[in-house]
């Protein structure tokens, strides 16, 4: 080694911008479909409940792959992980660009959710391995940031883009995007500072990376034995399943059905709270971590996002502005939920870091993987049966009524964040 010595910051940051970027690009997929949603339902003359599939065969995969995600960087290192993922996702774009029917369609979309699904756990991986753990619960947030930045480019400017050269074409592009950042990745990151001659905040040689499989099992059931792993995995799920279900799918065709708004000016409305929920996540972080603790600023986000909610879907005649306000604030609150990975990792062993990730990670996009397709039903079951251009379209009490499962799932976060245990930053730490 070159000396004793840690990373300097501007290398740490390269190496782990790589697998930020990657989760800007699975961002950007995990809710592109919010702003074609007409095209989609003409081209492959679907249903909302069959559209709001669509779009959650992206989180089927996603969610399946996090646990395996998990161990995986823990044996195998995040720059061989992202790599694999980053190919994988540009096929499955590619696939889902040249779809001729649905069928093709929904397994583009399963790949790339699969595939992408390697970046948030690889991203947190690099952060432990590069950063004092002290930035952990700031750099997690700061990583939701850059998703929430690929967010915002599948808002206005993908219309825009949309509307110029038409979805697939689109598509297409970001799949080229997507093989240039698997390039980066494989000749740019490494998984630990000491192969660049520096050392590390961790262990270079994880005692995982050389462990059995039965002690891979062994470590997946410790892991489930804590009951604050549990508790977060419901809760992380209400609130990511509230903001992806109405950011990524139906804030959209909503807004402008209900508001008075053009497709752009919706998708530019939606994207205000992608945006706030991006500057909340390591406000959050980087507060929880001065504080000292994580459930006070936990329970005030839950609460403040629960509150929102219901005013936005349940409150009539909001105007444009208040809307704007109101779909800020709750992005931003909704943004405690970065806490949640820090307070996970703190309530286990630390070589079960990447499990645990991984495990929390699927508790997030299991609410969008459930209420994005359960909101579509609902909508179908409440259509009095219009239709504009060959698209159904949906009352607002239509809306309301699908939009009350967010509500209820938002109101049992709530509820179980009160049985967790606090950590107190304690990295590391078992539950006492």
């Amino acid at each position: 080694m070159k000396d004793s010595n840690t990373p300097p910051l501007r290398l740490a940051w390269s190496i782990w911008g790589f697998g930020a970027l990657f989760y800007l690009m699975g961002f950007f997929q995990r809710v592109a479909p919010a702003v074609m949603t007409a095209e989609l339902m003409q081209e492959f003359n679907i249903s909302a409940a069959a559209l709001g599939n669509l779009s959650a065969f992206y989180f089927y995969s996603y969610v399946a792959m996090q646990v395996p995600t998990g161990i995986i960087a823990d044996i195998w290192g995040p720059r061989r992980l992202l790599s694999t993922g980053a190919l994988v996702a540009a096929s499955g774009i590619l696939l889902f660009a040249v779809a001729p029917n649905i069928w093709w369609a929904n397994c583009g979309r399963f790949l790339i959710g699969g595939s992408v699904a390697v970046a948030w756990v690889s991203t947190l991986k690099l952060a432990g391995d590069w950063f004092p753990s002290k930035y952990f619960a700031m750099i997690s947030g700061i990583a939701l940031f850059f998703g929430l930045v690929g967010a915002v480019f599948a808002g206005p400017p993908l219309r825009l883009l949309i509307v110029a050269f038409g979805w697939r074409s689109t598509m297409l592009a970001s799949a080229v995007v997507t093989f240039a950042i698997c390039a980066g990745v494989w000749l740019i990151v490494r998984d630990h500072p000491a192969e660049k001659g520096y050392a590390g905040f961790t262990d270079p040689a994880p005692a995982a990376r050389n462990t059995s499989h039965r002690k891979i099992i062994s470590g997946i059931i410790e892991v489930l034995g804590y009951p604050n792993v549990w508790l977060l995995f419901v809760i992380g799920g209400g609130l990511v399943g509230c903001v992806l279900t109405f950011g990524g799918l139906w804030g959209v065709p909503y807004l402008s059905t209900h508001h008075g708004l053009t497709t752009t000016q919706a998708a530019a409305l939606n994207s205000v709270l992608l945006v706030a929920w991006g500057i909340g996540g390591p406000i959050f972080g980087g507060l929880s971590d001065r504080v000292g603790r994580r459930k006070p600023l936990f329970l005030v986000g839950v609460t403040l996002t629960a509150i929102g909610w219901g005013l936005i879907f349940f409150v009539s005649n909001l105007s444009a502005a208040v809307l704007a306000i109101l779909l800020f604030i709750t992005g931003f609150t909704s943004g405690c939920v970065i806490i949640s990975f820090a307070f996970a990792r703190e309530s286990v062993p630390a070589h079960l870091t990447g499990t645990v990730i991984g495990l929390n990670n699927m508790g997030f996009m299991l609410g969008p993987t459930l209420l994005q397709p359960a909101v579509g039903w609902m909508l179908d079951r409440n259509w009095n049966g219009d239709v504009l251009n060959g698209v159904k379209i949906y009352s607002l009490s239509a809306y309301q009524a699908g939009f009350t499962l967010m509500i209820v799932w938002a109101v049992l976060s709530f509820g179980l964040l009160f049985f967790t245990r606090e950590t107190y930053c304690r990295p590391n730490g078992k539950e006492s």
